[in-house]
This record gives C-alpha cells, sequence and structure tokens, in this order.
C-alpha cells in the first residue's frame, strides 16, 4: 500500500538542520548500474523520522538514521524501514519539516546536537594542530 505524501504539512524550511526527532521531507537521486559507471535512474522523494544523528570524528560527516514513513518515485523504499543518510545527501536538494506539537523541545535538541558539533569540531582542530 502506497501512502500519499500531504506536501502542505512540511511548512519548516530546516535545510541545514535536521535534529533527531524532525519528521523530514526531502528528495534524492536514485542511480543504477555499477559504483565506476552509475546510471541516473530518476529521483524519489521520502518522508522519514529522524531516529538519531552523529558526527564522524575523522571527517566530521553527519549522518543520520531515518525510518521511513512514505516514499514515492523510483525504486521506493518501504514504509518502516530504517535507513541511514549523510547530512550532505540530505541537504541537497532543500529539506522540509513538520511542525513539533512543542517547538521549545525542538530547541532544546538543536541545543545539544549543536553542542556536540562544536565539540567534535574542537577536537578534530585540535588532532590537526
Amino acid at each position: 500500500m502506497t501512502m500519499v505524501i500531504n506536501y502542505s504539512a512540511f511548512t519548516h524550511d530546516c535545510t541545514g538542520d535536521v535534529c533527531t526527532g524532525d519528521v523530514i521531507l526531502f528528495s534524492e537521486a536514485v542511480f543504477g548500474g555499477s559504483h565506476r559507471r552509475p546510471t541516473h535512474l530518476g529521483e524519489r522523494t521520502i518522508v522519514a523520522r529522524v531516529l538519531k544523528d552523529s558526527y564522524g570524528a575523522e571527517r566530521q560527516q553527519h549522518t543520520f538514521t531515518l525510518e521511513v514513513i512514505a516514499c514515492e518515485g523510483v525504486q521506493p523504499i518501504e514504509a518502516g524501514t530504517r535507513t541511514t543518510r549523510k547530512g550532505r545527501n540530505v541537504y541537497r536538494n532543500g529539506c522540509r519539516r513538520m511542525p513539533w506539537q512543542d517547538e521549545s523541545q525542538r530547541r532544546e535538541a538543536l541545543n545539544e546536537k549543536h553542542t556536540r558539533g562544536d565539540a567534535a569540531r574542537a577536537e578534530r582542530a585540535e588532532r590537526r594542530a
């Protein structure tokens, strides 16, 4: 069963600032073929809940663990599937989110995320010095 995505429910632009707990809408390119010679097959749109986020210690790559709620387009991902995406890929074509019932809780989650990011960047700068 495919779920119809209600695009109008995603009222907040969150490109560059997604946090745990957000329900997000984003699009991504889908490729087939081999890693060496990929073929662009089309696009898919994903609605997902952000279950957790992390920063890679070495390269500062932000990674999200997502639970797919709905997906449409080329090779859609089944609802309920858990998957990971790099932040740069989530943000690439823009990202929108649904409003939280209590936006102050989101601000707390964002502050915690930003604190971890600042600490990871400082640690990396220290290693490189």
